[in-house]
Parts: C-alpha cells; sequence; structure tokens
C-alpha cells in the first residue's frame, strides 16, 4: 500500500475520504472496528477509505528514553490497514511542528487543508493538538465549520474490560501469547532483516535466524514455538529464543528463531516470526550437552503446540 505524508498532496481519487484516525498500534479488536465504521461509512456514501496513523508514536517523541514499546512497525500497520480493506495509510509525522499544533490547526490545516477529508471516525478517547488539548467534542464542532463530519466508535470490551494496546502489552510481557493473539486477532510478529551472529546455533547443530528487536515492546524472555513468513511468501514453522542467551558470553538481546526442515541462506532477507506460544524461560546450562538436550525437547514441544495453531 502507497503511504502519503502530512503536505504531500492527495491523487484525486483519495480527496474526500473518510479517514480513520488514531495511533491504531497494534490494530487490534479495538482499532478494527473504528477503522469498520470508517469503511461503512466510506463505501456508503462513495467515498475511499483511508487510516490516518502517527509516526513516531507521540509518546516515543515525547519521552525517547522510554523503554521500546511498539507492537508494530509503520510498514506491519500498512500491510493490516491494506488487507483489512484501507485504500491508503496517511502517516502523520509527529514532529516538532505537528506537537505545536492548536487543536483547531490540526483540524483546518492538517484533516481539511492536506488531506481534504469529508470525515473522520475515532476512538471516544482520541486527542489531538498541543499538550492533546483537542478532544473529540471540540473534533465534532471545529469539523462542523469546516464541512467535516466526526464520529467516535466506543470501545471493545470483552470479559476482562477493554480491549486496548496496554492490555496487549501487559500479556507479553508474562508471555501470555494466547490472549495477546485472542486481542489482535493475530499473533503478535518480529519482522526485520536477518542479520550475522557468532553461528553459536550452527555448532550446536540448530542454527538460527537472528533478528533485532529495535522498537518492539520486549515480551518475556524466553523460549518460544514460532511461526515465520518470509519475504517469498514461504511458511515455516519453529523455535526460538528471545532474550540474551544466558548460556554465552557476553550477552546480546536477540530473537533466534530455528526453523524446522527448512534449508537456505537467510542473511539480509527480512521476514517476520509469529510467537505463538510461550514454552519456557530462558536458562544458564553448565555444559553444551545438557544445552543441546534441553533444544531437542524445545524443539519437541514446540512442534507439538504448532500442530494446533495450523
Amino acid at each position: 500500500m502507497t503511504l502519503f505524508s502530512s503536505g504531500a498532496p492527495l491523487p484525486p481519487d483519495l480527496r474526500g475520504a473518510v479517514i480513520a484516525l488514531g495511533n491504531f498500534d497494534g490494530f487490534h479488536r479495538g482499532h478494527q472496528a473504528v477503522f469498520g465504521r470508517a469503511v461503512e461509512r466510506a463505501r456508503a456514501e462513495g467515498r475511499s477509505a483511508l487510516v490516518a496513523t502517527f509516526d513516531p508514536h507521540p509518546a516515543s517523541y515525547f519521552r525517547p528514553d522510554a523503554a521500546p514499546f511498539r507492537l508494530t512497525t509503520l510498514e506491519q500497520r500498512s500491510r493490516l490497514f491494506a488487507e483489512a480493506g484501507a485504500d491508503g495509510t496517511l502517516v502523520l509525522r509527529f514532529d516538532a511542528v505537528l506537537a505545536a499544533l492548536s487543536p483547531e490547526s490540526f483540524v483546518a490545516d492538517e484533516l481539511v487543508g492536506c488531506f481534504e477529508a469529508a470525515g473522520v471516525v475515532t476512538g471516544e478517547d482520541f486527542t489531538f493538538g498541543k499538550a492533546r488539548s483537542g478532544n473529540v467534542q471540540m473534533l465534532a464542532e471545529m469539523g462542523r465549520t469546516h464541512g467535516l463530519t466526526a464520529e467516535t466508535v466506543a470501545p471493545v470490551t470483552d470479559a476482562e474490560g477493554v480491549i486496548s494496546s496496554s492490555r496487549i502489552r501487559a500479556a507479553l510481557v508474562e508471555g501470555d501469547c494466547d490472549t495477546a493473539t485472542r486481542l489482535l486477532t493475530r499473533p503478535f510478529a518480529i519482522r526485520g532483516e536477518v542479520v550475522h551472529g557468532d553461528k553459536r546455533g550452527r555448532e550446536l547443530g540448530y542454527p538460527t535466524a537472528n533478528i533485532e528487536l529495535g522498537d518492539y515492546l520486549r515480551p518475556r524472555y524466553g523460549i518460544y514455538a514460532v511461526r515465520a513468513r518470509m519475504d517469498d511468501g514461504q511458511v515455516v514453522d519453529g523455535v526460538a529464543n528471545l532474550g540474551i542467551r544466558p548460556s554465552f558470553d557476553p550477552p546480546k538481546e536477540l530473537l533466534e528463531p530455528y526453523f524446522f526442515d527448512f534449508e537456505g541462506d537467510l542473511y539480509g532477507r527480512t521476514i517476520e516470526v509469529e510467537l505463538i506460544s510461550y514454552l519456557r524461560g530462558e536458562a544458564k546450562f553448565d555444559s553444551l550437552d545438557a544445552l543441546k538436550a534441553q533444544m531437542a525437547t524445545d524443539c519437541e514441544e514446540a512442534r507439538r503446540r504448532l500442530s494446533a495453531h495450523a
């Protein structure tokens, strides 16, 4: 899907669109409800349906030293939006200029002036403008002045409460892949380029594809049953260590999947690894033989669990 940034003119067929507006990190069930309403309105009115997302996340801008917390990259979100039916992704670059915009300027200059939106759909807790001083009531009032129809969608809930990115992050920190998958409607996935490592896995008979974690939230360190999607569309199963590999020095934070029944060179390729099930925590072993025995057990258990997630 084509990404369009603030300041760049939209093609004629995307002007006058209905825009789903929010951060949408994770694009979970609640976010999907907001976008679903935008699509419903757009189709009924014969308009395009767009998604506007902030990048970087405002929290990263205001707290650059905060621990990594992202559930998706911009590329992942754009793909998810397209799969859900979006006609395009609008990228609102969150910088000093955008952070300083008044709510009035955000509506008049960005939504109407730049994107020529006919309507916007947000969650009920959406805020905007300098110091988050704008709310959905203000958005509706200002929108009427500029011919922009604003609508909100109520939070999506389950038995435990409102479905949110915070709940998903909490589940991943606990190693609860099942809950994260249910709230996201898909497994949490880390996408990245395969980089060269120290070849420890190859020496043990379990060659791994090393992926740096970047800005992603750090799930619970440990061993996971995983499923990877290659850049050529191939899907392979495996087992991965996510963490710092306590049996080796120096510690280095990586996602290291070993793929079953796979042969080939992955260096330099971009792959996406889904965390399907948490098997156990990281552990330090007294010998390489003990580590190899545990790895064989982990592979067997990962295969068993993945068979239930076909």
